[in-house]
C-alpha cells in the first residue's frame, strides 16, 4: 500500500473522485501544511492557519498505478489556479503535494511535469514538506456519499468525479 497527501481545492471533491477508483483503499479528508495545532474547519476556512484542505489517499499499487493516482489528481482540479478552485478562494484551497520521502517527491515531480504538458504550462502546484496531518471533522469524511443532493456536490463534485471516471475508465468502480 502507498499513501499520498494531496491538496487541490475543496477536499470533498478530491475525496469523492478518489473513491470512484478501484484500488483506492481509503480516503481521509484533513488539514496539512499549517502552523496551528489541531485546527478546526472554521479556523482553516479563515485562511490564517496556513493549512490546506487535503486528502490522504491510500491505494494498492497492484490494482492502480501511482501514476494514475497522480494523473487523476491533476485531472480533478485546475493546477493553474493560485490559491483557489473556482469559487473556493484562499490559501486553504491551494494546489499542493506533500511528499513523505524523496521517492514520493520524485514521483510527484514527474507527475507535475506530465500535467504541465496537458495543461499547457503555468502550474502553480507547490511541493511542500509533509507536516503533521490533522483529520477533518467526521461530517467531512466521505461527504459526497453522505450528501449526494447537496448543491455544492451537484455543481462541483459531480463534474470532477465524472471527469476522472471518463479519463480513467478502466480503473473506475462500477
Amino acid at each position: 500500500m502507498q499513501t499520498y497527501v494531496l491538496a487541490g481545492g475543496c477536499f470533498w471533491c478530491l475525496d469523492a473522485a478518489y473513491r470512484a477508483l478501484n484500488g483506492v483503499v481509503s480516503v481521509e479528508s484533513g488539514y496539512v501544511g499549517g502552523s496551528v495545532p489541531s485546527p478546526t474547519y472554521e479556523q482553516v476556512c479563515t485562511g490564517t492557519t496556513g493549512h490546506a484542505e487535503a486528502v490522504r489517499v491510500t491505494f494498492d499499487e497492484e490494482v492502480i498505478p501511482s501514476d494514475v493516482i497522480l494523473d487523476a489528481f491533476f485531472t480533478m482540479h485546475d493546477p493553474r489556479q493560485l490559491n483557489r478552485q473556482g469559487n473556493d478562494v484562499g490559501t486553504q484551497y491551494r494546489s499542493a503535494m506533500f511528499p513523505a520521502d524523496d521517492a514520493q517527491r520524485e514521483t510527484f515531480e514527474r507527475a507535475a511535469e506530465r500535467a504541465a504538458e496537458w495543461w499547457g504550462g503555468g502550474l502553480v502546484t507547490t511541493m511542500e514538506p509533509l507536516t503533521e496531518w490533522y483529520p477533518a471533522e467526521d461530517y467531512h469524511q466521505d461527504f459526497f456519499a453522505k450528501n449526494p443532493g447537496q448543491g455544492y456536490c451537484l455543481a462541483v463534485a459531480v463534474p470532477k468525479v465524472n471527469k476522472v471516471r471518463a479519463r480513467f475508465g478502466e480503473y473506475a468502480r462500477s
